[in-house]
């Protein structure tokens, strides 16, 4: 009986442990912990994407160069002996006026000699020309009427002495011309740009005096990127006409059917800021005929008109040599759908808004951009009017997360921005984006909260919703460790 015992002891104990065992598996323990907190949507600006005329102004750069630039030269001898007021570096002058004069007393003298010379070889012609009548009279006298030669007649010593006649005709002319070029006469309105002789200086034949340029209009030289050409009117020149409108559409490449369409400038606007702000209206005159071979690029000229009047000017004259940078006015697109570049990401895609099921959730979309400027860019592809355009900044964010529309930004535009005629009209055409985020009263302290809570999860590259719950998740071990203690 004992052994009995013993041997169903161990037994027992097995088949409770069993029992236990299954009892514990089949009702395993319960967490008391409560689920998380569901994550509030993140909220974003949008914009409405809406189709508009928009006026592209294309940017440049270039110097200043004088339209006719020349090198003033002696074209007589002699010594410096009368300098013009206007004989100075950056001085201007009129067409016509004296801007030296030499000692002219040689020249003057050589006038003399070749006016006596002349009147000799006239003596000498009207002798001639009566030998010559009397050997005619003396030859129908004594001739028996044959027919006489021209030596009887004296016809070769006739033309000699009317050679003799001409050649110091020819002198005395030459001899003339060269006292009226002891006169240095300016042969354009223009200004100097540096002179190289002065007062008492001694000067040749072909000496170089000063270096002058035109004041009538000046030119810049603006290289324009290939991408951007067929969104400006160039000016073209053709054998068979003057000057035409020619829209130059790279990707069609269409041209005008007739040759004789009107010329038509396009407005262009110089700026600087060597002598503090300088702005100047000028236009674009004509295209080169050559693509540069160094850059690869097409250039335009620009040119200003009366650059030196006093209604042009902007606190000093423009300056040759002088840096400006242009803002040329482009073509109007029609229907264009035009977004910030602050909401380009990478500069390939952004964030539209579409709903779903589950409400209102973000997208990335790829976008191709036609042309922009530092606050506006055309996209050509991969956006549609009426699109929700996120304009709120975001991090890392996948496509799919929920948000929430705070309000829709109207894109402000009042159609076609004119172009100001005058000089200080150097500002952009298009209206800054403003997202209307002006809070209400009541709601300061909450919308500062969500920008503080935005800002800090673009920081992290997190989202809103993962941050929120990160906070929730610490406050609750702070909370567990105050119940156990």
């Amino acid at each position: 009986m004992t052994k009995t015992k013993k041997l169903m002891i161990p037994a027992v104990i097995i088949i409770i442990t069993v029992i236990i065992t299954q009892i514990i598996m089949k009702n395993p323990p319960k967490s008391n912990r409560g689920k998380g907190p569901v994550s509030a949507p993140m909220t974003v600006e949008t914009l409405t994407l809406k189709l508009e005329a928009y006026q592209v102004m294309l940017t440049s750069f270039g110097t200043v160069k004088p339209r006719t630039q020349s090198k003033l030269v002696a074209q007589a001898s002699g010594q410096i002996n009368e300098v013009s007021p206007q004989f100075r570096d950056g001085a201007f002058f009129e067409k016509g006026d004296v801007l030296l004069s030499l000692d002219d007393r040689d020249h003057q003298a050589e006038v003399k000699i070749n006016q006596s010379s002349l009147m000799s070889a006239k003596q000498g012609l009207l002798e001639e020309q009566a030998r010559a009548e009397r050997a005619l009279v003396d030859w129908q006298r004594l001739g028996d009427g044959k027919t006489p030669s021209a030596l009887v007649l004296r016809k070769p010593q006739l033309a000699a002495a009317q050679a003799k006649v001409l050649s110091a005709q020819a002198r005395l002319e030459k001899a003339q011309l060269v006292l009226e070029r002891s006169k240095i006469i300016a042969p354009y309105a223009g200004r100097i740009l540096k002179k190289h002789v002065d007062l008492g200086q001694v000067v040749n034949n072909n000496t170089q005096l000063a270096d002058i340029y035109a004041v009538d209009y000046v030119e810049i030289r603006l290289p324009i990127n290939n991408r951007d050409l067929d969104l400006l009117v160039l000016p073209e020149e053709y054998r068979q006409s003057n000057k035409v409108s020619v829209e130059a559409d790279a990707l069609s490449g269409t041209f005008p059917d007739t040759l004789s369409a009107p010329y038509h400038d396009t407005k262009v606007t110089l700026n600087s800021t060597l002598i503090g702000k300088q702005s100047w209206q000028g236009r674009i005159v004509r295209t080169e005929g050559a693509i540069d071979a160094n850059s690869h690029q097409l250039y335009i000229i620009a040119q200003i008109d009366d650059p030196y009047e006093v209604n042009n000017t902007r606190t000093s004259p423009v300056k040759i040599g002088q840096y400006v940078t242009a803002e040329i006015t482009g073509k109007v697109i029609e229907n264009a759908l035009v977004i910030p570049n602050s909401a380009i990401y990478q500069g390939s895609y952004v964030y539209i808004v579409e709903d779903s099921p589950k409400g209102s959730v973000l997208k990335r979309q790829e976008v191709t951009i036609r042309w922009q400027n530092q606050q506006d860019a055309l996209i050509s592809k991969g956006l549609a009017f009426g699109q929700q355009l996120v304009l709120t900044p975001l991090g890392q964010v996948s496509s799919g997360t929920p948000v929430k529309i705070a309000n829709d930004v109207t894109r402000q535009n009042s159609g076609i921005s004119s172009v100001s005629s005058s000089a200080n009209s150097s500002t952009n055409t298009r209206a800054n984006i403003r997202p209307n985020t002006r809070p209400n009263t009541g709601n300061n302290k909450s919308r500062g909260r969500q920008a503080r809570i935005e800002k800090r999860a673009q920081e992290l590259g997190i989202t809103v919703s993962e941050l929120k719950a990160r906070g929730k998740k610490a406050h609750g071990k702070k909370a567990r460790l105050a119940e156990g203690k």
